[in-house]
């Protein structure tokens, strides 16, 4: 052998080594994929619109500075018995009030102590803002639009509808205004603050807050003016509380390859897409298969098959990316689903028509 060796070329020898070398790592690299059993990947995604999370049905699109007081929020909406699913909406109105920055980033200064600029405390703000919020609901008898407006103008504006009419419009937004300002222009303190108010005179506030603030919503609004989910799905209650677990992952996370198949990984909240729906439909009592085998061809084979015409929030959806069946998230409604997207962790992302999600969207939905 030794013989053999010292007639082949050095340079051949050398390449042959190098050959064999290459030849192992395929098949190691071989071995780990068939190890991992089809995790899904989905690199190469583009056009994906994020929507910032919050609890409940809806959510709100808002800066990273609004999204620092969502713990906040949670915390006085518990403390001053306000159903959760309000605090997207409340994120949506700091959003419109201050984009959360300064000390009083919900403006509750006012509604506190009459004036302007007595808070200069976030936490502060934020628990009176929360408790004015919740009472003017309550006076709005839960007209939401009509609780939003209120939190501009004033409560008096309450009394205002409730004398014509009973239920918030724009029009008596307008008429509100243009009837305060007329009382109060001599003080020279008022201005409009959107200049197609100019003509009108409805420069007292703004009449267009209710449009504002629910620009950075997403969600529907119920007739009692309680956010809800954007379709009543008959697997809602279980599909879309488990999409509800997953929002306090919502831009906190990474993706992580193969994450999410041991305690370590889901107390850090590192998961990839099958991993963490299969983690958000086990807190809600959902069995989607063993924690450390689950890929998205473990939980397509499950469920109720459901036409994508007749598919609803709760849903569990299926993408073709680097594979048939690569990616998998909860469907949210209104073109939206709650995932764990390799470019961004747990996020909310669009499939609206002409997104990369919509493209690669297969039309395979499963219900749980």
């Amino acid at each position: 052998m030794h013989i053999v060796l010292q007639l082949i070329p050095k340079k051949y020898l050398i390449g042959g080594v190098l050959a064999l070398v290459g030849l192992i790592g395929l098949v190691l690299m071989g071995a780990v994929i068939t190890l991992v059993g089809g995790l899904e990947s989905d690199s190469g995604q583009e056009d994906v619109t994020i929507v910032g999370g919050g609890i409940g049905a809806g959510t709100a699109n808002v800066s990273p500075q609004v999204q620092q007081y969502q713990p906040l929020l949670e915390k006085y909406a518990s403390k001053h018995g306000l159903d959760p699913s309000y605090v997207p909406i409340m994120m949506s109105l700091m959003m419109q009030e201050s984009a959360g920055r300064g000390n009083d980033p919900m403006q509750s200064s006012e509604s506190y102590c009459g004036t302007v600029g007595c808070i200069t405390s976030p936490e502060l703000s934020i628990d009176q803002g929360v408790s004015h919020f919740k009472s003017v609901l309550q006076k709005s008898n839960y007209d939401l639009r009509l609780c939003l407006q209120s939190y501009n103008f004033g409560p008096g504006f309450i009394n205002f509808v409730q004398k014509n009419g009973g239920s918030y419009t724009k029009e008596l937004a307008i008429q509100f205004s243009q009837q305060q300002y007329q009382k109060l222009k001599h003080t020279g303190i008022y201005r409009c603050v959107r200049p197609e108010m100019i003509p009108y005179g409805a420069c007292y506030g703004d009449s267009l807050y209710v449009d504002a603030v629910l620009k950075y919503y997403t969600g529907t609004i119920s007739v009692d003016g309680k956010p809800t989910a954007p379709v009543s799905g008959s697997n809602g209650s279980k599909g879309m509380a488990a999409a509800q677990k997953g929002m306090r992952f919502v831009n906190k996370t990474k993706y992580v390859f193969g994450g999410g198949r041991n305690q370590a990984d889901i107390a850090a909240g590192r998961f990839d897409c099958s991993s963490f729906v299969r983690w958000a439909f086990e807190q809600v009592g959902v069995n989607l298969g063993p924690m450390t085998s689950v890929t998205t061809d473990t939980i397509k084979v499950q469920g109720q098959a459901i036409n994508p015409k007749d598919m609803q929030p709760g849903d569990v959806i299926f993408f073709d990316t680097y594979k048939i069946d690569g990616h998998v998230g909860i469907y949210l409604g209104n073109n939206q689903f709650i995932g764990d997207q390799s470019s961004t962790g747990v996020a909310i992302a669009s499939m609206a028509p002409g997104t990369y999600w919509a493209k690669v969207f297969n039309g395979r939905v499963k219900r749980f």
